[in-house]
């Protein structure tokens, strides 16, 4: 919801802003994408060990860096199927370290429904980008629902700054990634069921 609205008009704002950090340099998008990762891990580590704000701000940084990735790549014409692959790959590895720190937590304080609740929302995270790479396997392209990775970050990083609200976000997470999940199905075989 929130990609398609913006599209890549916010590019070139982007990418100014990166030669400004980097003296005028453009890095290679890969270079973007695996540290934004490392950011992404950063930020599970520091939520495992209980540190919900520091990792926020870290998955905070994790986020503009998957951003700014995509608008070097378009920007400078470095598109390439493989940065589009290895990015997805590495957005999964942040996507669920988060999410499984998160679960690792629950645990830890013996609150399993919540545990249980949040392995729930990580199969949901899982099969969301799995659900559109196979429709796109099928030459459909399959970008619907509710909760695509923008909408994801902004909820994990609205439950780390406020903690106290965390429980909820989890809730939310574990019910809507798997009704985008069930729009996705729905809008394939709506494409495939005249074939």
């Amino acid at each position: 919801m929130i990609g398609p609205r913006i599209g890549h008009r916010l590019d070139p704002v982007i990418v100014s802003l990166c030669r400004f950090i980097f003296g005028g340099r453009i890095v290679s998008p890969n270079a973007i994408s695996i540290t934004g990762t490392v950011f992404g891990l950063l930020c599970a580590f520091l939520v495992f060990f209980e540190h919900p704000v520091p990792g926020a701000a870290s998955l905070l940084v994790a986020g503009f860096l998957d951003i700014l990735d995509g608008a070097v790549a378009r920007t400078t014409g470095r598109v390439t199927r493989f940065g589009g692959f290895f990015d997805s790959v590495l957005d999964r590895y942040t996507d669920l370290s988060v999410i499984g720190a998160i679960v690792f937590v629950y645990v830890r304080h013996n609150e399993f429904n919540y545990a249980m609740i949040g392995f729930i929302a990580a199969i949901g995270t899982a099969l969301i980008p799995y659900a559109r790479a196979r429709a796109e396997a099928a030459s459909i392209q399959c970008k619907t629902g509710l909760l695509e990775r923008p909408e994801r970050i902004v909820l994990l990083l609205i439950g780390l700054f406020i903690p106290f609200l965390l429980n909820y976000v989890v809730i939310v997470l574990a019910v809507l990634t798997h009704v985008t999940v069930i729009q996705r199905i729905v809008h394939v075989w709506r494409q495939t069921k005249g074939t």
